[in-house]
């Protein structure tokens, strides 16, 4: 390998006396500073003396004078390499005349024993002894019987269970888990499909429960409609009972004719009342007690005889033929006149007006039937 130093050794030296620039000297080492600044007292220096030609402006392509001192920085650029060199090939040159360092290794001599001591003779491997020729050893004990290569791995349940082959014993572990597993998952399945069932069970009977529960309370509500129904009825027929104690139908025996609203050329308007045609001189009663407050003629109606009963109503009895009461107060059922065919008529008959608070007359089937009569 070729030195450094013999490099620089072989660079010329070249020393500058006058002109312009520093005068750099090149060798084997470089110069002490004390030379250097010698070297740079003894430089001289141009004058230079600006003239109209060399002030002129430059037209055209600018043109860059040349640097002065441009021999300086080349040389301390070189000088400085020349520096990195030298002490590179010192530094190797320091190394290769070195002397080399010692390396210690610790004795293990004194433990090989023990760690031979400490393995198992390689007939006793399994697998291996098989391959270890009998005829050269020198052993004066009794043979060992090494396991064959394919019986290696074989645990203490394997040869318990009668495996005699490693990869048998192997398949036949991963065949077992795998039934483990199967067997694992079916069971999962069923305690799933179990519990699915029992659930879909539970929601039936719940299903179930929650009909009979509402049918019970249908029926329960059913029930207690129909009896308060009955209840109702009950008590409507009790008080229609005590109704009919106090009211009564105007004539006992008689013919439902002309109703309540009906149009007929007999009166100017739509009929007024309910017609009982029975035969003349039947007895007409008061339907409940009041106090007679007009009775006489009364034109189209004939004779007439008003009843006021306790509530205001007035009960109007027209087309009598006679009037037994006239005035007064009078109980239910008492005979207050007798049936005729006076007034505008073309046969015998009650004509029977109901006027509520003394007003417009209303429909008297109705309010018959609402004090427990029946007509």
């Amino acid at each position: 390998m070729a030195s450094n130093r013999s490099a620089l050794e072989e660079a010329p030296s070249r020393t500058s006396g006058a002109g312009a620039g520093t005068a750099t000297r090149y060798g084997s080492w470089f110069e002490p500073a004390a030379e250097a600044k010698a070297d740079r007292d003894t430089e001289t220096w141009e004058e230079w003396n600006p003239t109209e030609e060399s002030i002129a402006p430059v037209r055209g392509r600018h043109r860059v004078p040349k640097q002065r001192g441009g021999t300086m920085a080349r040389s301390g650029a070189v000088l400085g390499v020349g520096v990195i060199a030298a002490v590179g090939a010192g530094g190797m040159a320091s190394a290769k005349d070195r002397p080399k360092a010692p390396i210690s290794m610790p004795d293990l001599g004194h433990i090989a024993g023990q760690v031979k001591e400490a393995l198992p003779d390689a007939a006793d491997l399994p697998g291996i002894g098989s391959l270890i020729s009998d005829s050269g050893s020198d052993s004066d004990g009794p043979a060992t019987s090494a396991a064959p290569l394919s019986q290696a791995g074989l645990t203490t349940e394997d040869q318990a269970n009668g495996a005699t082959d490693a990869g048998e014993a192997l398949r036949a572990r991963i065949l077992q888990q795998a039934e483990n597993q199967q067997n694992a998952a079916d069971e999962s399945q069923r305690q799933a499909a179990a519990r699915a069932a029992a659930q879909k069970a539970a929601d039936a009977a719940a299903e179930r429960q929650s009909d009979i529960d509402a049918k019970k309370k249908a029926a329960e509500a059913e029930a207690k409609r129909k009896a308060e129904e009955a209840a109702r009825k009950k008590a409507e027929a009790e008080r229609l009972a005590k109704l009919a104690a106090q009211y009564t139908l105007p004539v006992a025996s008689y013919t439902l004719t002309a109703s309540f609203g009906q149009a007929g050329d007999m009166w100017s308007a739509d009929h007024t009342g309910q017609d009982f045609a029975a035969p003349t001189g039947t007895p007409v009663k008061a339907v409940h007690g009041g106090t007679i407050t007009s009775a006489g003629w009364a034109g189209s109606y004939g004779y007439r005889i008003v009843l006021k009963l306790e509530d205001g109503t007035e009960i109007w009895y027209c087309h009598l033929s006679s009037m037994v009461r006239t005035s007064g107060s009078v109980t239910t059922g008492e005979v207050i006149g007798r049936v005729g065919a006076t007034g505008n008529v073309t046969g015998p008959h009650l004509h029977l007006e109901v006027r509520p608070g003394g007003g417009g007359p209303i429909n008297p089937m109705p309010w018959l039937r609402d004090h427990g009569l029946t007509p």
